[in-house]
């Protein structure tokens, strides 16, 4: 049975404590988490060599990003139907405009098809179609390319884009991994429970934390039996995918955990429906305060790149928690 390490990071942890992934935070203590069992909370220094390394050690830079501190991934759907904001940035003339306003960002992550709950697929070539010109649009900009088919990974990262977030993992086109080894680009595997047509029709888990976890596992062991090295791989929990609010709110609470994996962490929560139940606010495009909430719960686990619509607003946001923390 596997079991998963969670780092408790300690503002008042002294200069010789670990630091959490390399990143910004130190920590002295970490909860040992094994299904079935209760949390139990150990000192750091009492894990096996190998555990605390991969806790601790500095993740590989990807895309020219290293982890030294929070970093933003801006959402750039050009897609007539996203949950946020479909048909808003869906010419390179509005999304060079959208640009401007998410100047603050590190990475920009262009998508071509939804991939919100209920949404159908698109061909290859629509997909292409509405990506390629945009990404043609941004030379100067660190791109990501968001889909879930090699094709269409092959075509952006021709075009210029730096790395490929797949919300499937991988296991939505079989040939996206070894696509992605070829091309030798960073890949996010993100976790996803059934395609979006259905994956919110009654999700069920056994304990949706180990579940979650134990699949990103596998997956990046999928990647690397496929040729990609683990230093080009991160992982997100698919915060919204296939997962109820309480899903979301215990894969939250506990997001350190996923440091266990031994890659960067990126966490996609910006403007989810979950916010908006929680917040009370019907509106995707008003959920902003909300998503500012989670990724600074989420920055003090250590977690590394934060996927959002609102980057001007959650960069104002960390550049104050960096300023209290300090």
């Amino acid at each position: 049975m596997t079991v998963w390490h969670r780092p408790l990071p300690a503002p008042d942890a002294p200069a010789c404590a670990r630091l959490l992934a390399g990143g910004w935070l130190r920590f002295t203590h970490v909860e040992v988490l094994e299904r079935g069992r209760a949390p139990q909370v150990v000192p750091a220094d009492t894990l096996d060599p190998v555990t605390l390394t991969r806790l601790s050690a500095a993740r590989a830079a990807i895309a020219g990003l290293t982890w030294d501190v929070p970093r933003l991934m801006g959402i750039l759907n050009v897609t007539p139907d996203s949950f946020s904001d479909g048909g808003r940035f869906d010419t390179p003339g509005a999304a060079r405009a959208q640009v401007e306003a998410m100047q603050r960002a590190d990475i920009l992550d262009i998508g071509g098809e939804s991939t919100r709950p209920g949404a159908v697929p698109v061909s290859a070539q629509d997909e292409m179609a509405r990506i390629l010109p945009v990404i043609g649009s941004l030379p100067d900009a660190v791109l990501s390319v968001d889909t879930r088919k090699a094709a269409v990974a092959a075509r952006a990262v021709s075009a210029g884009a730096a790395m490929v977030n797949d919300v499937s993992a991988g296991t939505y086109d079989d040939a996206m991994l070894s696509t992605v080894a070829d091309l030798g680009v960073p890949l996010c595997l993100m976790h996803a429970k059934g395609v979006p047509e259905t994956m919110q029709d009654d999700p069920q888990y056994g304990d949706v934390l180990f579940d979650v976890l134990d699949a990103l596992a596998d997956r990046i062991a999928a990647a690397e039996a496929a040729g990609i090295p683990r230093d080009r791989l991160m992982v997100d929990p698919g915060i919204g995918f296939g997962k109820t609010l309480d899903h979301n709110l215990a894969l939250l609470r506990r997001i350190g955990a996923f440091h266990d994996l031994g890659v960067p962490v990126l966490l996609g929560a910006s403007r989810k429906r979950f916010i908006g139940t929680l917040g009370q606010e019907q509106q995707a495009d008003r959920r902003m305060p909300g998503t500012l909430a989670v990724t600074l719960a989420a920055v003090a686990q250590g977690i590394q790149i934060h996927r959002v619509h609102d980057v001007a607003e959650v960069a104002q946001g960390l550049m104050l928690w960096r300023a209290v923390a300090a």
